[in-house]
């Protein structure tokens, strides 16, 4: 077979074993509490900081506008 046919094949069981797995997991529980659950918080707070990060990183720092330029000569002057 084809190397890079093989490598297709082989990562699309991998993801389908998975995906079949959490399934399989999760359909006996629904929204009840269950072992799932420290890790359906970590998935969750890890995307909310990639979002949090993504968000920021387009922003320009907010302390840049709100401080004042201050002026060298007001400590001269008594």
């Amino acid at each position: 077979m084809d190397p890079k046919v093989d490598k297709l094949v082989r990562r699309t069981t991998m993801v389908a074993t998975v995906t079949a797995s959490y399934f399989l997991l999760t359909a006996d529980y629904g929204p009840k509490p269950n072992v799932l659950d420290p890790i359906k918080r970590v998935i969750q707070s890890a995307e909310g900081s990639v979002k949090n990060f993504i968000h920021e990183f387009g922003k320009e720092p907010e302390q840049s506008h709100s401080k004042e330029p201050t002026s060298s000569h007001a400590k001269d002057e008594p």
